[in-house]
């Protein structure tokens, strides 16, 4: 094992300061940082601790105001009763990450900091039409999502919560990977005063991208039966050892129908 430096952060600026250290990493859950470091992809000289700090823990809800700690897990948002009925499809979409162990451990900030493109958060935060709150500034999630493990979070940035407007309904579906959970297709659909929002993960050959053709589609009709005549385009859809660009092209829509059908229930 090679050595490396533990530092359990008091506070949000504390984390800040220990981020300065020469290659240092944040640690919350660990269920991507801790395998990276076990199979060498990662060898941080520091890892700083944020899981104990209680101000990046916990659900709000303020009126139609929805506001989520970064280092909550994902069993505390699947379990949070005012979460659950503010907005059901979040709640649900927790509740299918992983297995138990990963669900009390893994949590929201550090899903969504990662990027992962089979992961389920970053489909909701598009969606939802989510604001990704940082230690430095607040970022539109459709501005935060870069491509592959990419993130407009800059060096020594830290998230300390996401933020949204309780949509009036939403949905979320996905085909799962059987081994781990991942999402080979995912699609969260909200509807809101605002329009209609489709985003889908685990199939963009650029990680989780907004379905404009299925948006307009349903923004005619909130029905599932308007996606009926939608052809979504593989050209830029991923192929690999799980599925084929044409195959997860069927998926979208199928999971789109299955979350809008969610979403009117």
């Amino acid at each position: 094992m090679y050595a490396v430096n533990y530092h359990r952060a008091a506070s949000v600026s504390d984390a800040a300061k220990l981020l300065k250290n020469e290659d240092a990493k944040l640690l919350s859950g660990g269920m991507t940082l801790i395998p990276a470091m076990k199979t060498r992809l990662a060898a941080p000289s520091d890892l700083v601790d944020i899981s104990r700090i209680d101000a990046l823990k916990g659900v709000k809800v303020s009126g139609k105001t929805v506001t989520i700690g970064a280092a909550t897990t994902h069993y505390d948002v699947a379990g949070d009763a005012k979460l659950q009925k503010a907005c059901p499809a979040l709640a649900h979409l927790a509740s299918l990450i992983g297995d138990p162990a990963v669900r009390h451990k893994g949590t929201i900030g550090g899903s969504i900091a990662n990027n992962d493109p089979a992961a389920d958060y970053p489909a909701a935060m598009l969606a939802l039409n989510a604001t990704i709150v940082t230690n430095k500034r607040e970022i539109a999630a459709d501005k935060f999502f870069k491509g592959l493990f990419e993130t407009a979070l800059k060096d020594g940035e830290i998230v300390t919560a996401v933020s949204f407007t309780a949509p009036a309904k939403a949905g979320y579906e996905k085909f799962r990977n059987p081994a781990s959970r991942y999402a080979i297709v995912g699609v969260f659909v909200a509807k809101d005063k605002d329009g209609i929002r489709v985003a889908v993960t685990g199939a963009g050959d650029d990680g989780v991208f907004r379905s404009k053709e299925m948006e307009a589609a349903l923004a005619k009709a909130f029905d599932a039966a308007s996606l009926d005549g939608v052809k979504v385009p593989a050209g830029n859809l991923m192929t690999d050892m799980h599925a084929s660009a044409d195959y997860r092209a069927n998926l979208v829509k199928v999971m789109a129908k299955r979350a809008v059908a969610a979403a009117n229930a």
